[in-house]
């Protein structure tokens, strides 16, 4: 597993603030974000996933590039969607984040924690019943398609319309349009 090293916890990974820059300069260490460095060796790992999760440990990979990540669509996101709890601050990225702020009373919901293929870290990811859900309400921001889309592979794959109306159920502005697309696909 690669660790990431940071200016501010250098100590830990047995160097100096001046050492990590100087191993940085060395090319030792590679600089993939402001602050965050990895060793030059180390095996291939999601730099946005890696900055997302190091910048804010509440990070949890929403909408369109969760539904990537369960292969729920065929589009590919050109930047990562991340969610942060609402009234957070988003944090400055050098990488392709897209930080969206969450209702803090909802974020939890759909919740679960993944490792970071060839990191040592976790980062959080909506299930895809939350992932589908969120879609469905912030059809103006990612598009009806994409929601109606990741409806029709889930429930393709047997997927429970029962768990999705649940979640919906607890969230603002997504239980009608989801309820109107069961419908329509019923």
């Amino acid at each position: 597993m690669t660790p990431t090293v940071r200016p501010g916890a250098a100590e830990e990974a047995g160097l100096s603030r001046s050492g990590l820059y100087r191993a940085a300069r060395e090319g030792r260490l590679e600089r993939i974000a402001r602050g965050i460095y990895l060793p030059a060796d180390a095996t291939a790992v999601d730099w946005d996933w890696l900055e997302a999760a190091t910048r804010r440990p509440d990070a949890t990979i929403c909408l369109a590039s969760a539904l990537a990540h369960h292969d729920l669509t065929d589009a590919i996101p050109a930047a990562l969607d991340v969610a942060i709890p609402r009234g957070s601050r988003t944090p400055a990225s050098t990488g392709a984040i897209t930080w969206h702020q969450f209702d803090r009373p909802t974020f939890e919901i759909g919740r679960e924690k993944i490792p970071i293929p060839g990191a040592d870290q976790t980062i959080g990811i909506y299930s895809p019943e939350r992932s589908i859900t969120d879609a469905f309400r912030l059809r103006g921001e990612v598009g009806y398609e994409l929601a109606r889309e990741a409806l029709k592979e889930w429930l393709r794959r047997g997927g429970k319309p029962a768990r999705l109306i649940e979640i919906a159920s607890r969230l603002p502005r997504a239980k009608s349009p989801l309820l109107q697309a069961l419908e329509a696909l019923a």
